[in-house]
């Protein structure tokens, strides 16, 4: 039905322990060169796992060649479940954007509910374990939904909707913030505050533009026409179970303050927010207290209201108890139409109203977008009214915009492409612009020139885009590549078959099938993500602070933010990667300021979130309840005799049917040494102990894997018992600057330690007898892992810190 959510306070031991290990199943290690989707598969979906030797880019030191067949385990038995060929990607040449050569591994016949993992059963490598269920993205939905709600302006984020790490006050409601917000050029004027209360931070900063709207709007607003029955009512926010779709009510939270930065002409105000980088910077959101301010109105401002409003009163006028609000939305899309109508027919639109006084998006738009608006709007509100002026107006226009004029189709106009097609199948659309429309999106489509459209193996991850979307915000075209190729699927036309096997196929790269093996979402571990972004560039989750990183950090960011993606346009020179790598590679998790500049790579953003959230929707089953088994507690006591006692407290449980209970040696090889029923579903505190009769002699590590009733799972954080005496291995300082100390139990002789950087370079390599002092190379600062092994195993990893 669905994975849990397991919540856990923070404990401060270990909490980086869960994906802290390269190495799995025995001796397996988790390999960089075997990329799946890592949170798994639809039974009937097609699977192929991208197997890569890095030639080109900050990896070209690796390589791996990986055996003629591979296989694919049961993570739980490790049996074998499926055993096939490798086929080669291009005849062996490198790809030019990922700078890799390499293989496709096809395990599509595998349909068998599970938990599974890719392995090369030569070189003892395997994928991150994944799954093969029903709705694998559920929880993934879940998380990048909630991503809105968390960047909700003026709402504290409280329990149950907040999971604990991520709570925090109101913020920005003092005095001269957002209920007093002042105009930027009169700021003494106190007869010119506005009420702006609402809507979302636009991205990483906690500023809100009205043009920047636009496109996630119409994405989400497409989102649930597409699939609506995905949205439902109990996604966990606080209008959840108001009989209205989530989606829905986390759309007219953005669409409430849009409302407030119109007037009654129809005249819209720009943007609001801070008036230099100096001010409200302050991480968590609520210890803000530095003055806003709300900018000029604009025609761009108007004509995005125009557009977005339109479509959204069609969408709500659908649920019974919104249609008064549709009536609303109508009326104002209406009015921002007409006081945008005589710039347009006087080819006076305004294009320079932000000077910057805000910081630090500039909200303009140019005149080729805000004609496309008006004819968007027009769009919708003929479909709404049937008013023949708004047919006319679509006649006498539609030929003049970018797409129609120039012939092109592509992710540059998503938002126009959609209501053009729309207009080709109403009813009362005129016949001679309606065949237009269809024959010159055909065009596109049959033509392909680009590559745009359909299933191609031009990329070796299978999710191809020309060289020149890897820009700034590049996971936004990655997506709505997809999302173009369903337009035309839903429009009837081009290849039904290859349309959709294209738009199937793009989510994976989002999931890790990528060159660096990466969700490119935040903090994904607890539903699945095994390499997760672990840093974003957004001030509320900032360097430095306890949100800083997800292995590292106390908190963390909090999950489902898409991250902007590689850059090859990154311009810091100094900074490689991202900069100067293949165009694939030019990524980095990090989230330091200037003058690094990450917000270039990793700064997440409403329009990247809604752009995914579309795309994600079509492989996504409707959620019936994702509300979680709230886990209060879980830790242990060392008892008599070697053996351990683990305890845990549920405060809430939802058809919970077991725990099994999962230990490992190594922090990552786990096994199930036994279970303990659960209680359904349960509103009450239940409290639970288990005791390992057989624990190890060594530091063992647990965790507790909550199974649904249907099958669904969910595991929980690590916990550690370590043992006295000399009978584990321990590393200390860590932190660390020039040495460390190793302790090794005495039976262990001798071992090699390596110590390794996060691209899996080996920087260090030395032989010990015994526990000793290392010396630690001069090497930059950073994360690494130190590994202890003899011969083909490993007996210990652990992360450390270079100071």
């Amino acid at each position: 039905m669905r994975k849990h959510y397991l919540h856990l306070p923070w404990k401060g031991i270990l909490t980086f322990l869960l994906i802290l290990i390269l190495s799995v199943r025995g001796v397996a290690q988790v390999s960089q060169f075997i990329h799946v989707d890592q949170f798994g598969y639809a039974p009937a979906a097609e699977k192929v796992a991208v197997l890569s030797n890095p030639i080109v880019g900050y990896n070209a030191a690796l390589s791996y060649t990986p055996p003629a067949t591979m296989e694919v385990r049961n993570s739980v038995t490790n049996a074998v479940a499926f055993t096939g060929p490798v086929t080669v990607w291009n005849s062996g040449n490198t790809q030019a954007n990922s700078g890799d050569q390499g293989w496709w591994f096809d395990f599509s016949a595998l349909t068998a509910t599970g938990s599974y993992y890719v392995f090369d059963p030569i070189g003892n490598q395997r994928s991150a374990v994944f799954d093969i269920t029903a709705n694998p993205y559920g929880n993934v939905m879940l998380a990048a939904v909630k991503m809105f709600y968390y960047n909700r302006c003026n709402m504290a984020k409280i329990a149950p909707y907040a999971q604990s790490k991520w709570t925090d006050g109101n913020n920005f409601m003092n005095p001269l913030q957002d209920q007093q917000c002042r105009y930027v050029y009169d700021q003494g004027n106190a007869a010119l505050e506005k009420n702006l209360t609402g809507g979302w931070f636009d991205a990483g900063d906690y500023n809100k533009y009205v043009s920047f709207t636009h496109s996630p709007l119409h994405d989400l607003l497409y989102a649930y026409e597409e699939n609506p029955t995905v949205f439902t009512d109990n996604f966990n926010i606080p209008e959840s179970q108001n009989g209205v779709s989530d989606l829905l009510d986390e759309v007219k939270w953005e669409l409430d303050w849009l409302f407030k930065m119109t007037n009654a002409d129809g005249s819209t105000h720009n943007k609001m927010g801070s008036r230099n980088y100096s001010e409200n910077i302050s991480s968590p959101p609520s210890v803000n207290v530095d003055g806003r301010y709300y900018g000029p109105t604009c025609t761009s401002a108007s004509a995005t209201i125009a557009s977005v409003f339109s479509h959204a009163a069609l969408v709500y006028a659908g649920v019974p108890a919104l249609a008064a609000y549709a009536g609303q939305l109508e009326a104002k899309a209406a009015s921002c139409f007409n006081y945008v109508l005589p710039f347009f027919n006087t080819n006076t639109l305004q294009t320079n109203c932000d000077d910057g006084s805000i910081v630090s998006g500039d909200a303009d738009v140019a005149v080729g977008p805000q004609r496309s608006m008006m004819v968007i709007a027009a769009i919708y509100l003929f479909e709404r009214t049937g008013n023949a002026v708004y047919n006319q107006f679509v006649v006498n226009n539609y030929a003049g915009t970018d797409v129609m004029s120039s012939g092109y189709w592509g992710v540059d106009a998503t938002e126009l492409q959609d209501a053009l097609l729309r207009y080709a199948k109403l009813p009362g659309a005129n016949p001679t612009v309606a065949t237009a429309i269809l024959n010159s999106a055909g065009t596109a489509v049959n033509g392909n020139w680009n590559d745009f459209f359909g299933w191609t193996t031009s990329d070796l991850y299978r999710a191809f885009m020309p060289d020149w979307s890897y820009h700034w915000g590049s996971n936004m075209p990655k997506a709505d590549y997809a999302n173009v190729n369903r337009t035309m699927l839903k429009a009837g036309l081009g290849n039904a078959a290859s349309l959709r096997r294209k738009a199937a196929e793009q989510i994976h790269y989002f999931h890790g099938v990528n060159p660096q093996g990466l969700v490119y979402l935040s903090n994904m571990y607890a539903v699945g993500g095994d390499r997760c972004a672990n840093e974003i560039y957004h001030t509320w989750f900032n360097d430095g602070t306890i949100y800083d990183n997800a292995l590292t950090s106390p908190n963390g960011p909090a999950p489902g933010y898409v991250v902007g993606g590689p850059n090859a346009d990154y311009t810091i020179g100094g900074q490689s990667p991202p900069f100067g790598q293949p165009r694939q590679k030019s990524y980095l998790d990090f989230n330091t300021g200037w003058p690094t500049n990450s917000w270039e790579i990793t700064e997440p953003a409403i329009y990247y979130q809604a752009a995914y959230i579309r795309l994600l929707a079509h492989s996504t089953l409707p959620i019936e309840d994702p509300l979680p088994v709230e886990l209060a507690d879980f830790y242990l006591k060392e008892l008599d005799k070697g053996q351990a006692q683990l305890y845990w407290k549920t405060v809430s449980e939802t058809d919970n049917e077991r725990f099994e209970i999962e230990r490992s040696t190594d922090g990552a090889d786990f096994r199930t040494i036994g279970e303990v029923k659960g209680n359904a579903t349960s509103a009450q505190v239940h409290y639970y102990t288990f005791t390992d009769t057989e624990a190890p002699a060594v530091t063992a590590y647990y965790r507790l894997k909550q199974v649904d009733f249907d099958g669904q799972f969910e595991y929980s954080k690590i916990i550690a018992l370590y043992r006295n005496g000399e009978v584990a291995f321990r590393i200390g300082p860590n932190p660390l600057s020039d040495y460390v100390d190793l302790q090794m139990p005495p039976h262990t002789g001798t071992a090699t330690v390596k110590l390794m950087n996060m691209a899996g370079v080996e920087v260090m390599r030395r032989d010990m007898n015994g526990s000793g002092r290392l010396a630690i190379p001069n090497v930059a600062k950073g994360i690494y892992l130190l590994n202890v092994e003899k011969g083909s195993e490993r007996l210990f990893t652990q992360r450390i810190f270079k100071n």
